[in-house]
């Protein structure tokens, strides 16, 4: 036993030595001598509120705890932690027990903690105070929360016997991290309490208050004290770097929520920003020495403090009510208009609700978006508190925490992919900390931690309602999750807008919720949402919104259009049985080997916004969308027909509402006859090709910022290139391209033993346009000589030796969907300038030449990995003329001419049909192997373009290897413009065409949508509802062959349109007459079996970025009996069918 006390008395001794360094080191004033009787009281307050644990009496000193200063905590403790002065852990079990099941809790540290609270940081001015608290030593301070504050305890040196740490959440991060003080502070030194007044303070309760601020000229009263019970707390506004709050008084006798007199108080001096922490709804205080001031935009006064002002708790015993000089007329009596209750305003007026006010207690369980200030709230509730400025307390808000909402606005109901009810905050409301969480912070994803001033932006400067702003939120998490880190940082992504900068994020967003914001929706002001009576906020009348739209990526839309094209797929409406029941079954299987589905974007709901980043691919030849997860070939046109040519659209970000995703699907069966259509057994194998196609006038397109500093690299991509250090380039005209595919080049000696394998590249043909330009600052110098000297011209004219083949292969493939004809481009190398000859004709290290110089070209270059390529213009260089844009066409006759075979041909046409099929007898290769196999190409059958010809004469067109398969966009419908295909001429006297290395497609437009506009009404009014596609044949009650005949039958005369201009009216018809066709929709149309009745889901037709004004009303005359009566009838709202259905009629009776 002895040793044992011995023992433990060196241990305290040695506690007690480095309590006494700490103390002196961390707590005494700098520079002065020790301290011992601050030594001492510390120590006495340590030991004494250890041993007010009644679980420790085995140890008068807290042994296994050391002092922590606030550095050391900052600097060492890089983990979240807790300390609770007590020996044993019920203490800290029974505080843990509040969090409930889940979650990791706080690790326990016995750890000692004491400085002085404070709430002016070391770094500010007195004027800069914002109501923030810190906790100091001679170390430093740290920034901290509590429950509960009493003013007294500011400049006083505390013990703190339970409290946690959360340090920064994020390596290197710029925040700090923070103090929750989740037990009640012990003084050091004994506090001294307030001195009882030696006279009642003269107050003003809130009804003589109310009646002062209206009579103020007639009651002259130099800054009065108002006392009363604490009805309503407001946020905590923050504007332009100014802070203040609203408290209301009420009168003593009402109970809460009982309506009665009341006064609002504007606090705005700094120094009592902290005022906001000590206030509880429910306690009594006293306010003193108060002024009238005005508010902007007010038409009457409110109270406010002055720097003089103090807030004390209310005593009834030493307070006295003032009497005023002059007595009161019955009429200054009535209070000013109360706040109306709307805790039972939950009805619905039209298309707004009314959201109810209630108070509410509960806890946090999970963390939806911390940036956007969204949490759940006991698991079942959505908590927002974005419309509040809470940018101190979101650092405590986690899993476990306890939470006081006053005055919160539910929301039910809300939309946009929301389904829980809403909890949201105005100014008006406030948020009161009960107790705070035992969990461990959870490791949020970036985009939820991220972006912070984004969101706040959205609510202050776009004005978003809650509906409105959950979508949002959501949208731009699909966002990030699209495009981060990789195509762009978190940080970049998630940035607000400041002038001249906008946000891409907004961008992105923008083009959305423009419709959707109604016009003159007045601007959210700080002050009327506090003090306007009755009261107005962004949450007192909400509409549901409909999800404007959704950001899916890539591959889920590729992987959706599958999908639905696979559910679509029918043998019986690919193949009409008249045509079905003559086909052999090698002849059967082969129709049905390919066909497509075009899904317009209008059919997806919500509407799905295409977005990417468009990269040109050097493994396909074709420009991509890209995301995180995949890549989705795109055909973007112009709308007067013609490609993208710019290459400096590489890299950006595309944002498309209207296009077209386009799946080819390819069967392979073995169907016996058509008999067996209906059974899947027959299919063996099933594979598609997805692209998209859009109009660039349709598209947004926003550059992407060069990555900047973060922890993680982007990656790189060859299709993506950065801008290298230019150092010469050269103008060239292109003339011809010649068709992607794999080619052999010559090995020279000593190269390498095996042959290459063929490469994918491609050829072009073209004309210099002047000589190499050196680069000059940030634009070309003058172009070099091309042999001809002229000091006078900065260029010569253009000569035949000036023209050139360009050899693309390997990576510079990339460039080959740019590349059209009757186009300039500049080709730029980087690397010096004086690198001599570098465009010039190549030597023995390039491939073989000898081919191209039999044709006539008197220069070859290989196009380098490293090279990039620029839209260039002849205007670029003088004494050159105008360059047309016309593209080569053959001449009728001589492509119709059946005495003329084997000859190269250009000309544009529209694609009637594509099929599989085996090529003509001339084009089959036989495998040396096998001679029974023949290899599969595919047949085009098109209608040439011919001015003033209803029937333009047809031409078939074959493609063989190696150019299977096609390239994207060659559709039935589809507008193409062939090059140097090889004209045959069968020996049936048939002219047909195939493809050749040589040959060259670009796609002119894309394949009209079919389009029917329906007049419905359902006994209330009218509505116009428009069709497309596969839901025309469904309004127009056809079968699937009975469609895909019509739409045969329409493409051959190229265009059938009927307008119905009324009821009982003629229709108007751009067709001729009596064409077949015309006859058959005219008759169609009014028949039973088009109006009759449906059942149909429908979306607004009108798109963000339409803005057609509506129809105005119109004069409708109605037949009652013989009475004629014509009134006015509102406009025919404009409907997109999503669906059509045949409704279930009930059963006549028997």
């Amino acid at each position: 036993m002895a040793a044992c006390r011995a023992q433990a008395s060196a241990s305290e001794q040695a506690w007690l030595e480095a309590a006494q360094t700490f103390i002196q080191a961390t707590l005494s004033p700098a520079g002065k001598e020790p301290n011992k009787q601050l030594t001492q009281s510390v120590i006495d307050c340590v030991k004494e509120t250890w041993l007010s644990q009644r679980e420790n009496q085995d140890f008068t000193l807290p042994l296994n705890y050391s002092f922590v200063s606030v550095q050391n905590l900052q600097t060492h403790q890089r983990m979240p932690c807790c300390s609770h002065l007590s020996r044993s852990g019920h203490a800290h079990q029974a505080w843990s027990q509040g969090a409930g099941p889940g979650g990791s809790l706080l690790p326990r540290e016995p750890l000692l903690l004491l400085g002085t609270l404070i709430n002016l940081s070391e770094d500010l001015e007195q004027e800069c105070r914002s109501g923030s608290l810190y906790v100091r030593d001679n170390t430093g301070s740290v920034g901290c929360e509590l429950t509960d504050l009493d003013l007294s305890w500011l400049g006083h040196l505390f013990l703190f016997p339970s409290w946690s740490y959360l340090p920064p959440a994020k390596k290197n991060s710029l925040g700090e991290g923070h103090l929750e003080l989740w037990g009640t502070p012990v003084p050091v030194f004994p506090l001294a309490g307030r001195p009882d007044p030696l006279t009642p303070i003269p107050v003003l309760y809130p009804e003589k208050a109310s009646c002062l601020l209206r009579y103020r000229k007639r009651h002259k009263v130099k800054e009065p004290n108002l006392a009363g019970k604490l009805v309503r707390l407001s946020a905590l506004v923050i504007t332009q770097n100014k802070r203040y709050f609203v408290l209301t008084l009420g009168e003593l006798s009402h109970a809460e929520g009982q309506a009665g007199s009341q006064v609002s108080v504007i606090v705005q001096i700094p120094a009592q920003m902290v005022w906001h922490r000590v206030l509880r709804p429910g306690r009594a205080y006293i306010l003193t020495k108060l002024r009238v001031t005005k508010t902007r935009g007010r038409r009457y006064s409110i109270w406010t403090t002055i720097p003089s002002s103090d807030l004390v708790p209310l005593r009834p015993d030493y307070v006295q009510e003032l009497e005023l000089d002059i007595r009161f007329l019955e009429a200054d009596l009535i209070p000013l208009p109360q706040p109306t209750n709307s805790k039972d305003s939950g009805r619905q007026e039209g298309l707004f609700r009314n959201s109810k006010v209630l108070h509410y207690l509960g806890t946090v369980t999970d963390v939806l978006n911390e940036s956007a200030s969204l949490y759940i709230l006991d698991g079942e509730l959505i908590l927002c508190l974005a419309y509040q400025h809470i940018r101190g307390l979101r650092r405590v808000i986690r899993p476990g925490v306890r939470l006081e909402l006053r005055d919160v606005h539910l929301l039910q109901s809300v939309g946009g992919g929301t389904t829980r009810p809403v909890l949201a905050l105005c100014l008006h409301g406030t948020v009161l900390l009960q107790s705070f969480s035992p969990l461990k912070p959870e490791s949020l994803p970036p985009f939820k931690v991220r972006g912070a001033s984004l969101y706040e932006q959205l609510v202050w400067e776009c004005q978003l309602g809650l509906p409105l702003y959950l979508w949002a939120t959501k949208a731009l998490e699909e966002l990030a999750c699209k495009l981060c880190p990789y195509v762009l940082r978190y940080h970049q992504f998630l940035r607000h807008s400041s002038p001249g900068n906008p946000s891409l994020a907004l961008q992105l967003l923008a083009p959305s919720w423009d419709v959707l914001i109604p016009r003159g929706t007045p601007v959210r002001h700080a002050y009327s949402e506090l003090l306007e009576e009755p009261h107005h906020c962004p949450h007192q009348k909400y509409t549901q919104v409909q999800t404007p739209c959704s950001f899916p990526t890539l591959l889920d839309l590729a992987e959706e259009g599958q999908r639905r094209a696979w559910a679509a797929f029918d043998p019986k409406a690919l193949l009409p049985l008249s045509e079905a029941a003559h086909l052999t079954s090698c002849q059967l299987n082969r129709h049905l080997a390919w066909s497509w589905l075009c899904l317009p974007s209008c059919v997806f709901q919500p509407a799905q916004v295409l977005l990417g980043v468009l990269v040109a691919s050097s493994h396909k030849g074709c420009l991509q969308l890209r995301d995180l997860r995949a890549s989705l070939p795109c055909m973007p046109l112009t709308e007067n027909s013609q490609p993208l040519t710019d290459p400096k659209l590489i890299g950006c970000l595309v944002r498309v509402e209207k296009f077209r995703l386009v799946v080819e699907r390819e069967v392979r069966s073995s169907f016996p006859s058509w008999k067996e259509l209906d059974a899947a057994g027959f299919i063996q194998k099933k594979q598609a090709r997805v692209y998209v196609q859009f109009l660039l006038p349709d598209a947004l397109i926003l550059p992407v910022p060069r990555p900047t500093f973060d922890s993680e690299s982007p990656q790189t991509d060859p299709s993506c290139p950065e801008e290298p250090r230019v150092g010469q380039s050269r103008l060239f005209l292109l003339s011809h391209k010649e068709a992607l595919m794999k080619r052999n080049f010559c090995v020279l000696p000593g190269a390498r033993l095996r042959p290459p394998k063929p490469t994918l590249s491609f050829y072009v043909s073209g004309t210099w346009l002047c000589g190499t330009q050196r680069k000059e600052g940030s634009g070309w110098g003058p172009p070099e000589s091309l042999g001809v000297e002229n000091k006078d011209q900065k260029c010569c004219a253009i000569r035949p030796s000036s023209q050139v083949s360009l050899i693309f292969l390997g990576s510079s493939v990339r460039w080959f969907p740019f590349l059209y004809p009757n186009q300039v481009y500049r080709l730029v190398a980087p690397g010096p300038s004086q690198t001599p000859m570098l465009f010039e004709t190549e030597g023995s290290s390039g491939p073989s030449q000898r081919p191209l110089e039999l044709a006539g070209t008197q220069s070859c270059l290989t196009v380098q990995e490293e090279w990039t390529l620029e839209l260039g213009s002849s205007q670029d260089i003088p004494n050159v003329p105008e360059i047309s844009k016309a593209l080569p066409e053959s001449s009728l006759t001589h492509l119709l001419s059946d005495n003329i075979s084997n000859s190269l041909v250009s000309f544009s046409a529209e694609i009637l049909s594509r099929i599989l099929c085996e090529p003509p007898l001339a084009l089959r290769r036989i495998k040396p192997e096998n001679a029974g196999a023949v290899k599969t190409g595919v047949k085009l059958t098109v209608a040439l373009e011919m001015d003033d010809c209803d029937y333009p004469p047809h031409l078939d067109i074959y493609i063989e290897e190696p150019h299977l398969p096609p390239q994207i966009g060659l559709l039935p419908g589809a507008r193409v413009h062939f090059s140097q295909l090889e004209k045959k001429i069968s020996r049936s006297n048939i002219v047909y065409c195939c493809f050749r290395p040589s040959t060259s497609v670009q796609v002119l437009s894309f394949p009209p949508e079919t389009q029917a506009r329906l007049l419905v009404e359902d006994g209330t009014a009218e509505a116009t509802v428009t069709c497309r596609n596969h839901l025309v044949a469904a309004a127009l009650g056809l079968s699937p062959s009975d469609w895909t005949s019509v739409l045969e039958c329409a493409r051959r005369p190229g265009r059938v349109a009927l307008q119905f201009t009324g009821p009982g009216a003629p229709t108007e018809s751009p067709s001729k007459a009596h064409e077949p066709l015309a006859l058959f929709l005219r008759t169609l149309c009014g028949s039973p079996s088009v109006l009759r009745p449906i059942k149909l889901s429908f979306a607004l037709e009108r798109r963000p970025s339409d803005v057609t004004p509506l129809e105005p009303a119109r004069l409708q005359q109605f037949q009652c009996g013989e009475l004629s009566l014509r009134t006015k009838v509102n406009p025919r709202p404009r409907l997109l069918c999503l669906s059509l259905q045949e409704p279930e009629l009930p059963a006549a009776p028997s």
